[in-house]
Order: structure tokens, then sequence, then C-alpha cells
């Protein structure tokens, strides 16, 4: 019922009849909210889904290229014999430079006559060690006295001293068992030409590095397994180089050369 009609209904009828006629509009009012509020449906909300947790795969278990193990054993074998050798090669040169450094900083010990090698009779071509055939004193701190087992010896070891062409190293028989090298303490410029020696004997150092690391990565073909394992022996090439520079700056510090 429209709201006009009822107000000329309720104007033409008793009281009680108009409490009646209120209570039939409230009622189909409230009726016709709850039907319309009832029949709207409600906005569905938006729930946003995400990756199984199942389905997400891990790093955890990854292992990066450079650190993965050689599985040919060629590869293995390659790798070894290439560390041996750079090693040997850095050994080599720390030997050299600590006799250069010994002469360099002026100090006399028998270590300045190591690189003699001695011809001896019946031997044929194999060479002996100076301390296998006399002993190497030091007298005055400035003075080498080498004393042969044997006097038929030491023609031999004369001749070794000159052949080794050491510097500064002049031999002076005083008997038939007994040899004396002086030895002069070593200018500016005989501790630079000894650092330059070292300099050069690096960079020989670090050439016959590099030609081993090349010739492994051609032997080991590590590029089979990971582009990394190629960088491994890269690594170890690196590491020998920073020990060849490590030696020449300290020899270089310690005698105050440039």
């Amino acid at each position: 019922m429209l709201l006009p009609s009822a107000v000329r209904l309720a104007a033409s009828c008793s009281p009680r009849t108009v409490s009646r006629i209120s209570l039939q509009i409230l009622s189909s009012t409230q009726s016709s909210f709850t039907h319309n509020t009832i029949s709207r449906s409600p906005k569905t909300p938006y729930i946003r889904s995400y990756a199984s947790k199942s389905k997400a795969k891990s790093t955890a278990d990854l292992v990066p290229g450079s650190k993965q193990a050689l599985t040919s054993e060629a590869a293995r074998l390659e790798y070894g014999k290439s560390e041996a050798k750079m090693n040997a090669a850095v050994e080599w040169y720390r030997k050299e430079v600590a006799g250069l450094e010994t002469r360099a900083s002026g100090r006399v010990t028998p270590a300045l006559l190591s690189p003699v090698r001695i011809e001896l009779a019946g031997k044929g071509k194999d060479l002996v060690k100076l301390e296998e055939v006399a002993t190497i004193g030091v007298r005055d701190g400035s003075t080498l006295i080498i004393t042969v087992f044997e006097e038929h010896n030491l023609k031999a070891v004369e001749q070794a001293l000159y052949a080794a062409k050491l510097p500064n190293i002049v031999p002076q028989r005083q008997d038939s068992r007994t040899i004396k090298i002086p030895i002069p303490r070593p200018t500016v410029e005989a501790r630079n030409a000894l650092t330059a020696t070292a300099q050069r004997m690096a960079e020989d150092t670090r050439v016959q590095l590099r030609k081993i690391q090349q010739a492994s990565v051609k032997k080991g073909d590590y590029k089979k397994h990971s582009i990394e394992l190629e960088q491994v022996i890269q690594k170890l090439a690196d590491r020998n180089t920073a020990e060849v520079d490590k030696i020449l700056a300290h020899m270089k510090k310690s005698t105050g050369a440039r």
C-alpha cells in the first residue's frame, strides 16, 4: 500500500482501524527490506594462491663448479702433476734468491758456495756437492776456508770454484788441502746487481708457471667437466706466481735495494 493512500484511508477510519493499518504497513516494509537484503548476492572475496612449497627446488645441495671433484682420472693426474711442477719451480726460485740475498747482505756463510758442483775422477759425468768432499768454515767473519778430505781432490775443487762463476769468489790455495776465499763487503752497485738477477729469475719462473698451466689445461681437458674447473688450474698458477712475487719483495726489503 502506498503511503498517500494509507493517509487518506486513515483519515476516514476509526482509531482502532488506523492502528491495525499502521501495523500492516510496517510489517510489509520490513518484509520487503529483508527480501531485498537476502536476494543480494555477497561479493566473493579474492583469494591469492601461492606456489606449493613441495614444488620449489632448493639450491642448498648445488655445488659450484670450482668445488666439484674431477671425475676423470686423467684430469686428476694432470692436475697433480701440474701442482708438483709449479711447487718445484717456486722452491727452486726460493733457494736461488736465498743465496743471492746472503751475498747481498754481506753475510759470509758456507751457503755462498752451495751452487758449486765438482767433477771427480772415476765418477764419470756425475757431479758431487762441495760438502761431500770438503769442509767449509768461516774465519774472522769475512773469509771462507775450504779443507778437502783427500789431497788429490784439491785441484778438482779449485776448478769447480772457477767454473761456478760466483761473484767475488776468488779461491786462493793455502796448502795441499786448504783453499782460502776472502769475501769483500758488497757495494750498493753489487746489491742492485744481485737484485736485478733475482728479478730476471722471477720473470723466468713466472713464464715457467704459465707454460705449466697452459700444458695442464690442454692435457687435462677440464672443460669436459665444468668451465669453472678450468679456473682451478688458473688459481693454482696465480697462487704460485704470488709466492714468487712475495719472495722477491722480501729480498728487496732485506737488502734495501730498489
